[in-house]
């Protein structure tokens, strides 16, 4: 268990289909960890929401694992989230509403409506947050215009989280790094956005107080500390958002090392001193601690589009495909023979923020066989990711190095194919519980166990590097703008299959 005289913090990370706590102490050694599902329902088309109660409980369970594996006292908790979730409350902090998640598409029209305002990307550059339906500013929107009866009876709208430590601490507070990732925080000014507020029909008394992600609550309740095993003492630091927190967990703090992570989905950011989006508005920006805020995009189709590779064009090899899969696409040569894959097959975030497109081949001939289409797949999500690089560096951000992980980094196909087409090296540490080692750095930060959250890259140990084959990315550059321009071409396609088909797209 590691010597009984360091500190341990837990790191907390509440994402959207499980929750893990992670014990850490000051050296970045990991001496527990347990994490614990729940469900994601779709009611409706569209609708992805969560009963928060379910996610309330697997944080205690979670905890109250961990600490009873430990041989030490605990210095602290410290809490990530996944961004952008939405819940309506009572006047008592009872639920009205379920927890609406970032990957719900309800608001789609309302986000339509807002982005081609004239306001729209004035405020996504005063918020930092893209007018995407994954943000609670359009799906207030959506309560108000579609719920009004309920809309009415809310007397504080929180995230996940909030509710969480509403439910551990009997506080109810936001950090910046979370409201930074709402649409309705005024970035330079970390205060709520009067214009914001005003669009969304709330006001600042129905949102939670707001402090700084190292703020330290007062203690747990008698009730959190039975079920968690803690003292009633114990530190609770309120934490981030998971998309800062795992640039901690992948050691990029530093500046021109970005993070790159791809999971069922994908993101990539950098971390800056200061915040800003790109003129064109085709990234975000959400804060961690008042010196550090983190630029980036987030991709809505990473493995998905694996997964759906393998069932839709080798449904004889299974559901457990994946080797066999790359084994196929490493046939193709590299650009698969001159077949694009847009790889829209659940809409996309960054940097286009549009709920509209879909998934389209591009380029088939008679030529092309079925290891073709499955290399273009993946080198679409790699492509992707590439324009997410482009609006980044186009905010004005230096990138000359990306620390990847995730499920994908496990392929040396994936591995070498990101870095030739990202163009950059791309290294890949070795495993971290990714936001919930940033939750802990970040909780040791708060607790003046640790001088400051920069030495994430010194704990976080690269186990290899992938660097940039060049007639590889040559390739990649040359067919990057033609896949740049396939989506706007598609818009219209696009448009006229939801009339069309209105019951295929998210509503």
């Amino acid at each position: 268990m590691g010597d009984p005289l360091r500190p341990v913090v837990i790191g907390v990370d509440i994402g959207t289909t499980s929750t893990k706590a992670v014990a850490y102490d000051v050296d970045g050694a990991r001496l527990a960890h347990h994490s614990v599902g729940y469900p994601l329902d779709e009611p409706h088309p569209g609708w992805v929401e969560q009963d928060a109660r379910h996610i309330h409980a697997a944080v205690l369970e979670a905890i109250r694992t961990v600490v009873a594996e430990l041989d030490r006292p605990v210095a602290g908790l410290c809490f990530g989230t996944a961004m952008h979730s939405l819940m309506g409350l009572d006047p008592d902090g009872r639920p009205l509403t379920p927890s609406v998640t970032w990957a719900d598409s309800r608001a789609s029209r309302q986000a339509e409506r807002l982005r081609a305002a004239p306001s729209g990307l004035a405020l996504h550059r005063r918020t930092g947050t893209p007018v995407h339906p994954m943000a609670p500013l359009p799906k207030l929107l959506w309560f108000a215009e579609q719920e009004p009866v309920l809309f009415g009876r809310v007397a504080y709208w929180v995230g996940v989280k909030d509710w969480v430590l509403l439910r551990l601490c009997d506080t109810l507070v936001t950090d910046h790094s979370v409201a930074s990732a709402t649409g309705l925080m005024d970035l330079r000014q970390l205060s709520w956005d009067s214009e914001a507020l005003g669009i969304a029909e709330i006001t600042a008394e129905q949102l939670p107080q707001l402090v700084p992600t190292t703020t330290v609550l007062p203690g747990l309740t008698a009730e959190a500390a039975t079920a968690t095993g803690l003292p009633s003492d114990t530190r609770v630091v309120v934490g981030a958002g998971d998309g800062p927190l795992a640039n901690l967990g992948l050691g990029a703090v530093a500046p021109g090392v970005m993070a790159c992570s791809i999971g069922t989905s994908g993101a990539m950011r950098v971390m800056v001193e200061r915040p800003g989006v790109d003129p064109l508005g085709g990234v975000f920006c959400y804060a961690l601690t008042e010196q550090r805020w983190v630029v980036g995009g987030a991709i809505n189709n990473g493995g998905i589009v694996l997964d759906w590779v393998g069932e839709a064009l080798a449904p004889e090899l299974g559901g457990d495909a994946e080797e066999e899969l790359l084994a196929l696409a490493a046939r193709a040569p590299v650009g698969s023979g001159g077949l694009i894959m847009l790889p829209y097959l659940l809409s996309e975030r960054a940097p286009h923020w549009s709920a509209l497109p879909r998934g389209a081949y591009v380029g088939l001939t008679n030529g092309h066989r079925r290891e073709h289409l499955v290399r273009a797949a993946l080198e679409g999500v790699c492509q992707q990711l590439a324009l997410v690089l482009a609006s980044v560096r186009a905010a004005g951000n230096e990138v000359r190095e990306i620390r990847a992980g995730g499920g994908f980094s496990r392929s040396p196909l994936w591995r070498q194919m990101l870095a030739d087409v990202l163009g950059v090296p791309v290294r890949f540490p070795t495993a971290h519980e990714g936001s919930a080692f940033g939750a802990a750095l970040l909780g040791m930060q708060a607790l003046g166990l640790i001088p400051s959250v920069d030495v994430a890259a010194d704990l976080v140990r690269i186990e290899q590097t992938a660097y940039p084959a060049p007639a590889a990315a040559a390739t990649y550059a040359a067919l990057l703008p033609l896949f740049n321009e396939l989506y706007d071409a598609l818009v219209p396609t696009f448009a006229s299959l939801r009339r069309l088909a209105p019951g295929l797209a998210p509503q």
